[in-house]
């Protein structure tokens, strides 16, 4: 999973058709353990690209993107979201989202 920075998603979401992104704050424990869930999926998807990023360095996203809490996981389609994931139910519902 690659963190990127505000100006790094907005490159890298124009790059690409399809888009995943996970939200996080560091003292989030839930996330911690979402973190290591999407660690499990990307190891048996490998041709899955996962981005990361900090809601904290992103108000201006977090409002545009109606966030209403972390984790979260977005998927952005031609750069327009059309998934919004908060609750990461097991590996396996995670793995069959993101196949």
């Amino acid at each position: 999973m690659i963190d990127l920075t505000k100006q790094e998603i907005t490159s890298a979401m124009t790059d690409k058709d399809r888009f995943i992104l996970y939200l996080y704050t560091p003292f989030c424990g839930t996330c911690q353990l979402a973190k290591r869930m999407l660690t499990i999926v990307e190891e048996t998807l490998p041709d899955l690209e996962l981005y990361s990023s900090n809601l904290n360095y992103l108000p201006e996203q977090a409002a545009a993107w109606e966030i209403e809490s972390v984790p979260c996981l977005l998927i952005f389609q031609n750069g327009k979201p059309t998934d919004k994931v908060y609750g990461f139910q097991s590996v396996e519902y995670l793995y069959n989202l993101l196949k």
